[in-house]
Formats: structure tokens, C-alpha cells, sequence
């Protein structure tokens, strides 16, 4: 059954009738608001779950701040150039992007129109277009619908003007926007503004389009960039022309591990030079962050039938973590322990998976210890113990990897030179 819906001026007058007529703190009127919606079957999906705004007159203001940044927007459509109302832009992106309730609320006063005004006045100059386009971004996120023809035709024309930027997906793809991208990074590959944005457009291309339904085009859509308009060589021919932009690098890695949806795309991957250059570029910027976020623990996950991508995705997160608590925490964070374990109990043959993940979750207890129980608790033990009995001959990684996590371990003493002499 469908649940219903109500609107954001509902569930904020319920918030302040729980304050002003309950004498309710703020935080028990809006978890009460909340309950009592969701008790009666109602969708707060779209709705932006926080205590209505209060001016310094103590008096409850009607709107929040987004439709206060909408509003500011709003006035001066008519007479301000984009860089008049860039803050305001800026603003209003980074709200959007927060959550679906942001945009949604935006979307119900009108915002698509103002901000597509503010798209067209830009367009002569990059950097206002651009900070314009991010704004529309951020609004459509999960709402196709807004972005109407005249929406549609405004981005591919702006594609053939720049090549640079896009937003949407199903139209846009039927309208001819993928060879659009993937001929701007070839045509201005040395422009890493322009790569930068062509590819992060590639990677939306590749998102669910249209978080309201269960089955989307993302799939599709991946398989055209791969297939039909040679992404994988675009991708990682510019990935190699702008090795010292560690921003750029971020994007294109991540818009790859989104287009490796098959086997084969994996293969042509490496077949391409991609994994080889992800392992140059950890080796020579292994602390930047935003790098080990994007590449390794994303590439296992998606590729974790490929024994060689978590042989070496292993490896690259062992030399990360060598004597950098830093790093381990960042990648406890993002799982790379648990793609190092499901990489175990997915290879349970391979000799150097189950090695190299045995080095991973060594080196990251190493100089952190209260790491070992959340490892641990992945069933590390249990595989490691099962690698030891499987492949005897290769244990010593194995055991010092319990070892080091805690756990009961037989060494066996090798020689010491006692009780006994050489002779020649």
C-alpha cells in the first residue's frame, strides 16, 4: 500500500504546535512530529526532518534555509549576473546535496526555473556556467522529471559549445549526450577543469536515474560509454596525461570503477593499463586520502571474482598500511578489511590472495591493536586457520597475521644452534 504524503509546512507546524502548545524542547517536538507521522503510514522521505528555523526575536520563521537562498536568488533573477549571486549559488548546491528532502522542498517552490535562468545567463563564461551547472546538478539529483526539454537542449548545447558538463540521464543519453563526454576529454584532454567535469558527468551517466523506481537505465548506460564510445581508453588515456592532479585522478578512477559492471570491462581494464597505473599512482601518493577512497577498496568490491584485482588491491592497502595509522583508519573506514576478508573466503585456492590479505590485516594492527576485534569479528581467524591448513608450505604469513591479531598460535622453533655443532 502506498504511504501517504504530506507537505513540509505540514510536519513544521507540528514541530512548533508540539513546542509552543506542549511546551516540548526542540529535540522531543520533532521526534514526537516524526513518530507520529510515521505511526499513520506517512512518507518522510521528502521531508526535511529538523526543527523550523527561529528568528532572534524568538519568533518561529516560515521557511528553511534553502528556500531562503531560493528566495535571495528569486529577487535578483532579473538585474544580477552569476558571479553577483555566486555565494548564493555555492550555497544552494551545497544544500541541495545534502539529502532529497533539501531539493525536493526547493523543487515544490519553483527553484528549477531560477536556476536554469541563472545556467543561461553564464553561458559565455566557464566558470559562471559552470557554477551555475552544479547548482541545476544538484537540484535534478533523483528528479528526473524537472529537467524538462528546454532543460535538455539547453546542456547539449551547452556540451557542444564547451564539452565539458552535464546532468541528467535517460533523455540525455537518448539525445546523444555519451559520445558529447567522451569526445570533449579526447578533444580538450589537456584541460583538467574540463576532464574533470566531463568525467564526473561520465560517472552520473552511471547512477540509478531515478531513485524513485526499482529498475533504471544505470546498467545500460555504462555498457554504452564502455562499448560504444571506447570509455575505458578515453578514461585512463587522460588518467595518464594528468598524473600530478590528484583531483582529477580521484574523478577518473572512480568514474571507471563505475563502468566495470562485467568481467570483461575488468579485463580490458587491465589489459588497457589501468591496474598498473592505479598501483604507480598509490606507490607515489599513497597519503593522499582522497586517492585510497576512491581506487582500491572500490576496484575489490566490484571486481572480487577477479583473484588478480584482489591480489594486488590487497597488496596496494599492505603498503598503505605499513607504519601509517592514518591510512588504516581510513581504510578500516571504507572496508577494506572486509573486502580483504570476502577476498579471502571468495579465492580460498589462491595462494597469493590469501598472502597478501594475511600482510593487509598485519600491518594494520600493527601500531593500532583496537583494530584486531573489529577484524576478528569479520571471521579473519577462521579463514586465516583454513589458509594455514590448505597451504601448508606458506604458513609463516598466516601465523604471524594471528598472531599479531591476538589469537592462539603454534610456532614451530626453527633451529637455534644449540645441542649440536657444524661440521665440514
Amino acid at each position: 500500500m502506498a504511504k501517504r504524503m504530506i507537505t513540509q509546512e505540514t510536519f513544521d507546524a507540528a514541530v512548533r504546535e508540539n513546542m509552543e502548545e506542549f511546551e516540548m524542547d526542540p529535540d522531543e517536538a520533532l521526534k514526537d512530529a516524526v513518530e507520529q507521522f510515521e505511526s499513520q503510514g506517512v512518507n518522510l522521505n521528502c521531508i526535511i526532518q529538523a526543527v523550523p528555523p527561529v528568528s532572534s526575536d524568538g519568533k518561529q520563521e516560515p521557511t528553511h534555509e534553502v528556500l531562503k537562498v531560493l528566495n535571495s536568488l528569486c529577487i535578483v533573477k532579473d538585474s544580477a549576473s552569476v558571479q553577483d549571486v555566486e555565494a548564493d549559488l555555492k550555497r544552494f548546491t551545497e544544500l541541495c546535496s545534502l539529502e532529497l528532502a533539501q531539493r525536493y522542498l526547493a523543487a515544490q517552490k519553483d527553484a528549477y526555473p531560477v536556476i536554469l535562468s541563472y545556467c543561461k545567463k553564464g553561458v559565455e563564461e566557464q566558470e559562471a556556467v559552470c557554477t551555475a551547472l552544479s547548482a541545476l546538478a544538484a537540484l535534478t539529483n533523483g528528479q528526473p522529471d524537472l529537467l524538462n526539454a528546454e532543460g535538455q537542449q539547453f546542456l547539449l548545447n551547452i556540451l557542444k559549445k564547451y564539452k565539458a558538463e552535464s546532468s541528467n540521464r535517460q533523455d540525455l543519453v537518448k539525445a546523444g549526450i555519451l559520445p558529447l563526454l567522451t569526445g570533449a576529454i579526447k578533444q580538450h584532454g589537456e584541460s583538467a577543469q574540463i576532464v574533470k567535469e566531463a568525467t564526473a558527468a561520465l560517472k552520473v551517466m552511471t547512477f540509478d536515474d531515478d531513485v524513485r523506481v526499482a529498475f533504471g537505465q544505470a546498467h545500460e548506460h555504462a555498457k554504452m560509454i564502455v562499448l560504444e564510445n571506447n570509455g575505458l581508453k578515453v578514461l585512463i588515456g587522460a588518467a595518464k596525461a594528468h598524473l600530478d592532479n590528484t583531483s582529477v585522478l580521484s574523478e577518473l578512477c572512480a568514474t571507471l570503477s563505475h563502468l566495470a559492471v562485467r568481467n570483461e570491462f575488468c579485463q580490458d581494464i587491465c589489459d588497457l593499463g589501468g591496474l598498473k597505473l592505479i598501483m604507480t599512482l598509490l606507490a607515489e601518493g599513497y597519503e593522499k586520502a582522497e586517492l585510497i577512497r576512491q581506487l582500491i577498496v572500490i576496484a575489490m568490491n566490484r571486481h572480487m571474482n577477479n583473484s588478480a584485482v584482489c591480489e594486488q588491491g590487497c597488496a596496494c592497502l599492505s603498503v598503505l598500511a605499513l607504519r601509517k595509522p592514518e591510512n588504516c583508519i581510513v581504510i578500516m573506514e571504507n572496508g577494506g578489511a572486509l573486502a580483504a576478508v570476502q577476498a579471502m573466503r571468495t579465492h580460498t585456492n589462491s595462494i597469493n590472495v590469501q598472502k597478501q590479505a594475511c600482510m593487509l590485516m598485519r600491518n594494520l594492527v600493527g601500531r593500532l591493536s583496537n583494530l584486531s576485534q573489529p577484524i576478528l569479528d569479520l571471521g579473519a581467524e577462521e579463514l586465516i586457520n583454513q589458509y594455514l591448513k590448505t597451504h601448508q608450505d606458506c604458513g609463516d604469513v598466516g601465523k604471524a597475521a594471528l598472531r599479531d591479531l591476538g589469537c592462539h598460535v603454534e610456532l614451530r622453533e626453527l633451529w637455534t644452534g644449540k645441542h649440536g655443532s657444524l661440521t665440514q
